[in-house]
């Protein structure tokens, strides 16, 4: 595979030689054709590494390459990398047409040229017959699709999103991740997706990256980042696994409490941390061979319940598909483990 995007030991500092490194030597790798979220929490980075990739920010130190080529030096009009930010960016007094026209008409392309090539970019995304629109005549998401269109009609090597659809509402933001999704596969795409919703970042991706201080924790495919975390930020950070200590012994079985179960990878014997997802826990009547615990609130949420349940090894949040059994407060219950959605990682 061909890199569409490489970052080379890649640092940035914001003000002079004695501030902190935002981004601390970061070595990166999108393929072209692929999109790759770079997700975290505030201030990890993520945004930095967007705006470098942009040629919005200079890097401190390291080399960028765009298909290849070394941008590292190159301003953001010579990188031809378009980016879709989080306000959308319109312009509220020019119809939808001629702010999909606008970054060709700033390049010196004819005017029937480049309403041409508008309208195309503006039926890829849905929206043809809305020429003449203003942006305040549309909704979230048609203004998003508009900076999508804006984007794609400069035909650029890379595309960036900045919490593309943190403006939308949920219904919206599901509808939207998937037409991202499904434009950047049949246009084949090189994109670069920073978001902090780990649900969108797994719906999305092809490779997620996750940041922790100005450094990479790991990357890899959805599965992996989600299944086989390889640290506790990592674990922590994916979904909405809870962290327990746990003990392994030499021959990779971990004791949880009375439950035992089997590491995915080697850790070293002793203390590790155990990070378990709220649907891994399988809820039964009291039994020996279980973890005992004892109701304290159930939530009825449609599809499956919210249970939290005091046990041994702490308060649990789990959530159980039984909508039709009467969950009643104070009463005794055991807990399994299944096979997936548990995780074991060296203690941090």
């Amino acid at each position: 595979m061909t890199a569409g995007i490489e970052f080379r030991k890649v640092t940035k500092r914001y003000g002079d030689a004695k501030a902190p490194l935002v981004v601390k030597g970061v070595d990166l790798v999108v393929e072209k054709g692929t999109l790759t979220t770079i997700l975290g929490p505030s201030g990890c980075g993520k945004t930095t590494l967007l705006r470098m990739i942009a040629g919005l920010d200079a890097t401190t130190s390291g080399t960028i390459l765009i298909d290849g080529q070394d941008v590292t030096a190159l301003g953001p009009a010579e990188r031809n990398v378009s980016m879709v930010f989080q306000s959308y960016a319109l312009f509220p007094h020019m119809t939808v047409l001629d702010n999909v026209c606008y970054g060709l008409s700033v390049t010196g392309v004819p005017k029937d040229e480049a309403a041409r090539r508008a309208r195309a970019a503006m039926d890829s995304v849905g929206l043809a017959g809305y020429e003449q629109r203003l942006p305040s005549e549309l909704s979230g998401g048609q203004q998003q699709r508009v900076a999508v269109a804006r984007s794609l009609v400069l035909e650029p090597s890379v595309m960036l999103f900045d919490e593309p659809l943190s403006n939308l509402d949920a219904r919206l933001r599901r509808s939207m991740r998937e037409e991202i999704r499904a434009l950047q596969q049949r246009l084949k795409l090189t994109v670069a997706y920073v978001t902090h919703d780990q649900s969108e970042a797994l719906a999305v991706s092809d490779q997620i990256v996750v940041m922790n201080a100005g450094l990479i924790a790991q990357a890899g495919t959805p599965q992996q980042l989600y299944e086989h975390p390889h640290s506790e930020f990592v674990a922590g950070f994916m979904g909405e696994a809870m962290l327990f200590s746990g003990q392994a012994d030499t021959s990779g079985q971990v004791s949880l409490g009375p439950l035992r179960l089997r590491a995915r990878r080697t850790v070293p014997a002793g203390t590790v941390k155990v990070a378990v997802r709220p649907e891994a826990w399988h809820v039964t009547e009291p039994a020996p061979d279980a973890l005992p615990g004892t109701l304290v609130k159930s939530a009825y949420l449609g599809s499956f319940q919210e249970l939290t349940i005091s046990t041994s090894i702490g308060e649990l949040f789990v959530t159980s598909p039984d909508v039709r059994r009467a969950w009643t407060p104070g009463e005794a219950l055991s807990l399994r483990l299944s096979d997936n959605g548990v995780s074991v990682v060296e203690a941090g």
